[in-house]
């Protein structure tokens, strides 16, 4: 059979459900589905759209737990040639709705049980025409402008010979909503194009195949749960989808009875799994592959991290919803290079300059910028942000990302992640990475997180301030942490002041919440009430 070549977001569904119709593709909670089903359920979805009066690039918003049904809202926006929006289902209606009238979305399709933001949200919201509902509770919404319709409604009525809309490669797929460190978050915009190079990319250099099967527990809102679901479609492989991460328990047991091969995990996990490892002996046997992003992965977890996962190959990775993933780290090189966050994905190229736009020598710090086909199209109503992202490239026309971010690069062209632009501290006249005094902390032993933030100081600019979890229940004295720091760093880099916490804020997306931790510690004076 001769190969279909794949242009678009959706082809990769149909390419694989001709290939392994029968074989599953999804499991979630006890439930699977096949490849076949799956497309069958996208399609009908999709003339539903169209035959609701959807048009090519109008915005189909989707606001609900991971399930099956957020994947066929997925594939079947894309079939319809809508532009998807995935909110992770924790965000409150004043965001929700934010994001509702920002993208200008017409259709909605969510959850009855989340209808407490649901319907707050949608009293003020412009545009929506449709909700579409996943459970049939539509007697307990009331007073709302849009049409509600059953999602199993939508599947069993679907008439599907409306012509779909012509699709091509440049057409815009997605909206990824991406907070800012202030305001309402942004919208990046994404092609076919650019989501089918970047899922093609991450296939091969994480050396995935049909075999592969992989554990997801991260909101399909988030970029990086998002394009595992697109991987394991791709390559004719299994996802198995959890909701979260918030009953480890709960995975555990999941682990063992689908036994995975491949898991996308952030610091924030990983934490978890060690502080239960040193607890219980902990380990998986079954994992081939474990993926990081999102934050940097301290050096220390490496060595927990190979004995939880003694068959796994781990890769490091560092990656923004602008162009989705930056670099990774061979893993062969893990511990050659532990500190590296690796070089740029196949078919890209990244390189450093200073904030004069000269290029850095090795070693000296400079800013991130990326260039291939992967990097967005600028940011959805917001020309003025998009200039300061998208730069002039060197052929006519092009454009590359600024990401923005500080980085040093060694002289055989790995990177190494200094901080955020935002992140970085300026204090006694110094600029300070507080990666690098985060590294510093995390070889104390008993550290389980730790998160470094700048607080406004009038005599200093900023003092430096280090919030830390510990494994054990027994807390560590203030003194021993800066007593290492200071043997390690220049005394400018040493904290001025060590916060013991039990446990960190998280994001939605299982990221360190440094906005809220430096917010109440502001709020609190001294941080003594965190």
């Amino acid at each position: 059979m001769t190969s279909i070549p794949q242009r678009l977001l959706g082809e990769a569904l149909i390419i694989s459900s001709i290939k392994n119709s029968t074989k599953t593709a999804i499991i979630t909670g006890e439930n699977e589905f096949s490849f076949g089903s799956i497309k069958e359920d996208s399609l009908k979805l999709a003339h539903y759209l169209v035959d609701a009066g959807l048009e090519k690039g109008d915005r189909v918003a989707i606001y609900m737990n991971n399930s099956w049904q957020s994947v066929i809202s997925i594939y079947g926006a894309t079939l319809a040639g809508a532009v998807f929006i995935v909110i992770n289902p924790q965000t409150k209606a004043n965001k929700l709705q934010y994001i509702l009238n920002d993208s200008g979305a017409k259709i909605l399709i969510s959850q009855s049980s989340l209808k407490p933001e649901l319907l707050l949200a949608l009293k003020e919201t412009k545009d929506i025409q449709r909700v579409i509902l996943t459970e049939d509770e539509r007697h307990m919404i009331r007073g709302l402008k849009a049409e509600l319709i059953d999602f199993d409604d939508v599947l069993s009525k679907s008439n599907i010979s409306v012509n779909l809309p012509k699709i091509i490669p440049n057409d815009l797929a997605v909206l990824i909503y991406t907070s800012g460190s202030t305001g309402f978050p942004k919208g990046v915009t994404m092609t076919h194009q650019s989501m089918v190079f970047i899922t093609w990319s991450l296939i091969e250099y994480l050396r995935l195949t049909k075999r592969d099967r992989i554990l997801v527990t991260l909101p399909l809102a988030f970029d990086y749960g998002l394009y595992q679901l697109f991987m394991a479609i791709t390559i004719g492989g299994t996802l198995i989808l959890e909701h979260s991460f918030n009953f480890p328990p709960i995975i555990f047991k999941k682990i063992e009875k689908y036994r995975p091969t491949v898991f996308p995990g952030v610091p924030t996990i990983y934490a978890i799994m060690i502080a239960t490892h040193k607890k219980t002996g902990l380990t998986f046997d079954c994992f081939e592959k474990i993926t990081n992003t999102a934050a940097a992965l301290p050096i220390e977890y490496i060595l927990d991290l190979k004995k939880i996962f003694p068959n796994a190959l781990i890769f490091k990775m560092y990656g923004l919803t602008e162009c989705k993933r930056v670099c990774y780290l061979e893993p062969e090189l893990i511990d050659l290079k532990p500190a590296s966050v690796g070089k740029a994905i196949p078919g890209t190229e990244v390189f450093l300059l200073s904030p004069d736009g000269e290029p850095v020598p090795d070693g000296v710090p400079g800013i991130l910028h990326v260039r291939g086909p992967h990097i967005m199209v600028g940011y959805w109503n917001n020309e003025e942000l998009t200039k300061e992202m998208l730069k002039q490239g060197t052929i006519p026309g092009e454009k590359i990302l600024c990401a923005q971010d500080w980085f040093t690069m060694d002289e055989e062209g790995y990177l190494y992640f200094l901080g955020r632009n935002d992140d970085i501290i300026k204090t006694r006249g110094e600029k300070v990475s507080p990666i690098e005094i985060e590294k510093i902390i995390y070889k104390i032993n008993g550290i389980k997180e730790v998160a470094v933030l700048g607080i406004p100081d009038k005599i200093l600019g900023e003092s430096i301030v280090a919030f830390i979890t510990t494994h054990s229940e027994e807390q560590m004295k203030e003194k021993e942490v800066q007593q290492e720091c200071l043997a390690q760093l220049e005394i400018f880099m040493v904290p001025q002041k060590i916060v013991f916490l039990k446990d960190m804020p998280k994001s939605s997306n299982g990221k360190i919440n440094k906005m809220e931790l430096k917010k109440t510690y502001i709020d609190n004076e001294d941080g003594r009430d965190i």
